[in-house]
């Protein structure tokens, strides 16, 4: 089937949707580990309590894959169906997360709106390949990344929004913030909207041949081989690809799980309080806890909208990658490299920083996150089997999910505790980590997978 070039409006339209799924990552991204710290938990405990992010992530986007490469609904078409399945549930996980009465609570529902989100997010990976002729690809990805920078950008500030409308950033002791609720209660409004609209302006191709469709959906109890086939037979540039994905995502889950620990107390000094060293039976302690937790939440705040800006900054990368690979081809392998070498000299820069200039680490590594979210994906669209997009964009976020489970259970602060007890370490190995990842560029060599060119057939190379 001959794909028809498409408009950058109509682009737009078909990764509208991920707007929503990115106030969802965002407010997870920038906020769990503050509930989880206003719930009680200590800051050594942050990262396990992260891991179900990525161990639903390694469970729902293979099989997500698989499903919608094996789908075909009259109306709704391949991926859409499972667009709407998951904005629904993480519209209610957002809404509800942050009502949670104990940290057990807070960590399940965090289960919960991962996995829904991955069920909305795998299939529009899938639908730019899906939609976009060879040469478009690395435009629609770009695309993607501008509206993932704006949801970023928008999502980090909402609680900071909503206190500036006068809603409280004080609450008693284990109580979610009503600033924090009310912006989790704005994402999910957000989220299920914007897939909406995708739904609604988007059609997807039929396949190709229906009968050879129907009878490959036909065949029964090979979920398990198929998957264990791929991942046996994957391209090596897509292996490649997975040792950059590997230290990109040690850097960036080391980020969402310990950045507000490590900002509020290095940066901006106001670490947050352990109750059990005040004794709130006794007036003035209980005055003294408050105003220390108070301090520690409007802190919280400017860390969000400090990393707002990483949202911002990898929207401007991507404009200015849109404008250009709207005429032109990249070479996806240089940029990539630079990017995230940038990146990891903002996280190092965090240690010697001043609340005034934070925000300029986030910028650089906005452009990493915005090379993140685009080239990796740019060059493995390029290497695989188109009718197996599906299956290949959820077998390779393994690469995604295996170094934060790493991290999780106690990668992080064995690394950084090699460097030092206080949590600003965290971020210098987050900066070590992606520079790592920007050198392992050098390894890819297919040229299809580098810069597009019509006259190279594909390689596993």
């Amino acid at each position: 089937m001959k794909k028809r070039v498409l408009g950058f409006w109509e682009i737009w339209n078909m990764s509208f949707g991920f707007l929503g799924i990115q106030f969802g990552f965002a407010l997870q991204g920038g906020f769990m580990s503050r509930i989880f710290q206003t719930l009680g938990a200590e800051k050594d405990a942050i990262p396990l309590l992260w891991i179900a992010a990525p161990l639903t992530g390694l469970l729902v986007q293979p099989i997500i894959g698989y499903m919608s490469d094996r789908t075909w609904h009259s109306k709704l078409g391949r991926r859409r169906p499972y667009f709407l399945i998951g904005a629904i549930l993480s519209s209610l996980a957002l809404f509800f997360v942050p009502y949670s009465p104990a940290l057990w609570i807070a960590a399940g529902f965090l289960w919960v709106l991962d996995a829904s989100i991955n069920v909305s997010m795998e299939p529009f990976r899938a639908l730019v390949a899906d939609k976009l002729t060879e040469s478009q690809r690395t435009y629609g990805f770009v695309v993607q990344t501008l509206i993932i920078g704006i949801g970023t950008w928008v999502a980090s500030n909402l609680p900071w929004m909503v206190s500036q409308f006068g809603v409280s950033d004080s609450a008693d002791s284990g109580v979610i913030t009503d600033s924090v609720k009310i912006a989790f209660a704005i994402g999910a409004f957000v989220f299920l909207l914007s897939i909406l609209y995708t739904i609604f302006t988007t059609s997807e191709y039929p396949p190709e041949d229906m009968e050879e469709f129907e009878r490959e959906k036909a065949r029964k109890n090979q979920f398990i081989p198929d998957i264990l086939n791929n991942i046996g037979n994957m391209p090596l540039t897509m292996k490649k690809l997975g040792v950059i994905q590997f230290f990109s995502w040690f850097a960036f889950f080391t980020m969402w799980s310990l950045a507000n620990p490590a900002l509020t107390e290095h940066v901006f000094n106001t670490p947050a309080p352990v109750q059990s060293a005040y004794d709130m039976t006794i007036p003035a302690q209980a005055e003294a806890f408050n105003l220390v937790n108070t301090a520690f939440q409007k802190s919280s705040n400017l860390v969000g909208s400090a990393m707002g800006i990483y949202g911002l900054s990898s929207m401007a990368f991507a404009l200015l990658l849109v404008l250009y690979t709207s005429k032109k081809n990249i070479n996806r392998k240089y940029v990539h490299m630079f990017s995230l070498i940038l990146g990891g000299l903002g996280f190092i820069l965090m240690y010697y920083t001043s609340p005034e200039h934070l925000k300029w680490c986030f910028v650089l590594i906005g452009i990493s996150w915005g090379s993140i979210l685009s080239m990796p994906y740019a060059m493995l669209s390029s290497s695989v089997d188109p009718n197996k997009m599906g299956m290949f964009m959820g077998v390779f976020n393994m690469f995604i999910v295996i170094p934060q489970i790493i991290a999780a259970l106690g990668g992080i602060n064995f690394v950084s505790g090699l460097l030092g007890e206080e949590a600003i370490n965290a971020m210098t190995v987050a900066g070590i980590s992606l520079i790592v990842a920007g050198l392992c560029n050098l390894l890819i060599t297919n040229k299809q997978a580098i810069s597009y060119q019509p006259e190279l057939t594909q390689t596993n190379d």
